[in-house]
């Protein structure tokens, strides 16, 4: 069975949008630990950076 990892059908993407990038920064310990308590946290954190660049473009 091929690992599911960067496939966007797994992450609700259009298949047009590879997720092969990778972006990494710096938060606070009480960031991590509460992004880290969210049920799927990459997908958490993909959402949250589109809504504040669509918020930017307005």
């Amino acid at each position: 069975m091929p690992k599911s990892k960067g496939k966007p059908e797994n992450f609700g993407n259009p298949e047009s949008r590879d997720l092969t990038e990778q972006l990494n920064f710096r938060v606070t310990k009480e960031m991590k630990e509460a992004v880290k308590a969210k049920d799927d946290p990459p997908e958490f954190c993909r959402k949250a950076i589109q809504k504040a660049l669509d918020e930017d473009e307005s």
